[in-house]
């Protein structure tokens, strides 16, 4: 193992202890900003030896989930934190997460695969269960609450959040029932790829257990330091004019560095059936798991919780699901469709901006 990659993950730690009893000035932000960077690294070189290790598509489900369990916990406390003026932050983060991933993460992966390889490949079957729990679940959560009567706009009763939040943990399970036992072949890469990590000896159980316990060190490092600059970016924000919502955009670039990162380096070794499974599978974990955790949140603690998204945030959401079910499905991608991803990508930074 690297020294740095040992290094890395409790350096990060260290200076998120050192950050909870300091104020948080220029000096201490941006060298936990540097730390968070390294923790990232560390996150998705501990996170490859442990798919190495135990191999598609279970490597790449090991980080979705470790990742989201994280954010969840960064949600949570955050609801408690703010009380009432949070009512709307799993909504911004989740929809941030689904756009970011949709648009930003898949777009970047398609255009450096494009680049580098021409044209890359990777399985439908997969690909489409995916899409179509993942249009399921952000239907449930954040477009039928903007319609219902029984409560105000964007707003579900005690009872449809009970119902909603058991629908997406269902489905998420069920999915993950199928990625990794009943149709496991459908998210498997059709090729070998290109890399020297196809060939190369699978690291020792010993290496993996160590990578993993690193990979949990680094992630929480990394969410917790983005929490710990979460006052900082509500500042900026505030200072810029911003709307509220660009809070949950950067709470999910920060989480989501890891997993986007790992999702290029695949796509660049011309292995897009991983990145595929890391992106759509980070998503559905984003919706799948944070809305069962923050319903039970809101109802036990009698919080507030609006889930329903304004009509702009509906309407990229759709051009999003719609130009995803283009773009996968024929199984082959090149340049244009990242192109197009990180046009929608753009717009909806913008928009969040300028609304």
């Amino acid at each position: 193992m690297p020294v740095w990659a040992l290094v890395l993950p409790f350096g990060a730690a260290g200076l998120l202890a050192a950050s909870l009893g300091l104020p948080m000035g220029t000096t201490l932000a941006a060298v936990c900003a540097l730390a968070l960077v390294g923790a990232v690294i560390a996150a998705v070189h501990h996170a490859e030896v442990v798919a190495h290790r135990v191999g598609e598509p279970f490597g790449t489900l090991v980080l979705a989930v470790a990742i989201t369990v994280i954010e969840v916990a960064l949600i949570v406390s955050m609801m408690l934190a703010g009380g009432p003026d949070k009512a709307t932050l799993p909504r911004d983060t989740i929809y941030a997460a689904v756009m970011i991933i949709c648009t930003g993460v898949v777009g970047i992966c398609l255009l450096a695969g494009g680049l580098s390889h021409h044209e890359q490949t990777f399985r439908l079957e997969g690909a489409n269960s995916a899409l179509s729990a993942l249009v399921a679940l952000a239907g449930l959560s954040l477009v039928l609450p903007t319609f219902t009567t029984s409560s105000p706009v964007g707003t579900y009763t005690v009872s449809q959040l009970v119902f909603v939040a058991v629908s997406s943990l269902a489905l998420w399970a069920i999915f993950v029932f199928v990625q990794t036992v009943r149709h496991r072949d459908y998210f498997l890469p059709l090729k070998n790829a290109a890399d020297e990590d196809v060939h190369a000896a699978p690291p020792s159980k010993l290496l993996a257990f160590a990578s993993f316990g690193l990979l949990l060190v680094a992630l929480v490092s990394v969410v917790g330091l983005a929490k710990q600059l979460s006052p900082v970016i509500e500042a900026a924000v505030a200072a810029a004019g911003a709307p509220k919502a660009v809070i949950g955009i950067a709470i999910a670039l920060l989480v989501l560095l890891p997993e986007t990162w790992a999702a290029v380096r695949a796509a660049l070794a011309d292995r897009l059936q991983t990145s595929m499974n890391l992106a759509l599978g980070s998503a559905l974990a984003s919706i799948g798991l944070t809305i069962p955790a923050v319903v039970v949140t809101a109802t036990v603690l009698d919080l507030p919780l609006t889930l329903g998204l304004p009509p702009k945030d509906l309407v990229l959401l759709a051009l999003t699901f719609l130009v995803g079910a283009i773009t996968l499905g024929t199984g082959r991608t090149n340049v244009m469709q990242g192109a197009v991803h990180l046009v929608l990508f753009a717009a909806f930074l913008f928009l969040s901006l300028v609304p």
